[in-house]
């Protein structure tokens, strides 16, 4: 079927495809014909589910190494003068707050 003319190169392009793995079966000698292995269902397996494990893992890998690369601002407020950029304490929001209450409530 392979439409080669010599029974030898057949054998031979057979038995190198066997070798690299693109065919799975043996070759009979005696009824010069190859035999395949029998077809195994890859779902009734757990390959896919470590294949897709594996890529989930990889692409968290990539994401947490991304995040760690990032260059942030200085949210710390540790330069001198810079009193805008600390971020609030829990007390001064809270009284930032109670101020607008109190000034929204005068309004109504």
């Amino acid at each position: 079927k392979l439409g080669l003319d010599n029974i030898v190169d057949t054998e031979f392009i057979v038995a190198k495809a066997i070798h690299d793995g693109v065919i799975e079966g043996t070759i009979v000698r005696d009824g010069l014909y190859l035999q395949s292995k029998e077809i195994v269902d890859v779902y009734s397996t757990e390959e896919p589910q470590q294949a897709f494990h594996d890529r989930i893992t990889f692409c968290l890998k990539i994401h947490n190494e991304a995040v760690k690369a990032m260059v942030f601002p200085d949210f710390l407020g540790k330069e001198k003068g810079d009193e805008e950029s600390r971020p609030l304490t829990e007390q001064e929001i809270a009284d930032s707050l109670e101020k607008e209450d109190g000034t929204d409530d005068e309004a109504f």
